[in-house]
């Protein structure tokens, strides 16, 4: 018996929707040049490290007044290189538990892959059940909760931070400000948080679209 073959149009009519990788979703590449391009321009403000080591700029502090009033102005001016420093305390204490890294980089993996940015035409099935956008989210968060809080990863995180932020109070109650110079475009109300709080407005706006379409 004879054959027909098929054309192109209907073979593709009769595969369905392709589905599309996470990792190739437009929304996941806007995500990431927004970050990116946060965090590149985040960096471009940082002090020379020259600066931020200078040793004959060392100096105790009279009293408590003294050390906060040098710490916040510190903060205001070597934000960015505090900021850096603070990451690669958090990356040494990850890099050195590689277990935890490698359960907070799958936590971080099936946030983006399983519900942020994949596809809302195509559910989650696991095991041959279908999973709702609702219960994907409350699984996720459970899961959060119990990894970062009920675990010793969560401890791991925050020793790491505290170890950070002494570090970090420590070099500006001690570093004396008098030579630094704010640019009239960083004043010194700017805060330490916010290069933190640029980069993550831009990938919170990147994300939004992906998200609002499952609410």
């Amino acid at each position: 018996m004879a054959t027909i073959p098929m054309t192109n149009s209907q073979s593709t009519a009769g595969s369905g929707p392709q589905s599309q990788p996470p990792i190739t979703n437009p929304a996941f590449r806007t995500f990431l040049s927004r970050l990116t391009s946060s965090i590149r321009q985040g960096f471009s403000q940082r002090r020379p490290w020259f600066e931020l080591i200078d040793r004959t700029a060392m100096a105790r502090p009279d009293n408590l007044t003294d050390a906060y009033s040098r710490t916040r102005r510190n903060f205001s001016y070597f934000k960015v290189n505090y900021i850096t420093l603070l990451a690669l305390v958090l990356a040494f204490s990850l890099l050195s538990h590689p277990f935890s890294l490698l359960v907070l980089l799958g936590l971080l993996a099936a946030w983006l892959f399983l519900y942020l940015f994949r596809p809302s035409d195509q559910p989650l099935v696991i095991f041959g059940r279908t999973f709702s956008d609702r219960e994907t989210l409350g699984i996720l968060v459970v899961l959060t909760v119990f990894i970062v809080f009920l675990t010793s990863i969560g401890s791991l995180l925050i020793s790491a931070i505290l170890v950070g932020v002494a570090i970090v109070c420590i070099h500006g109650a001690f570093r004396v400000p008098e030579d630094l110079f704010l640019d009239d475009q960083d004043p010194a109300n700017s805060g330490f948080l916010s290069f933190l709080g640029n980069a993550a407005s831009s990938a919170a706006i990147a994300a939004a679209p992906a998200v609002a379409s499952r609410v």
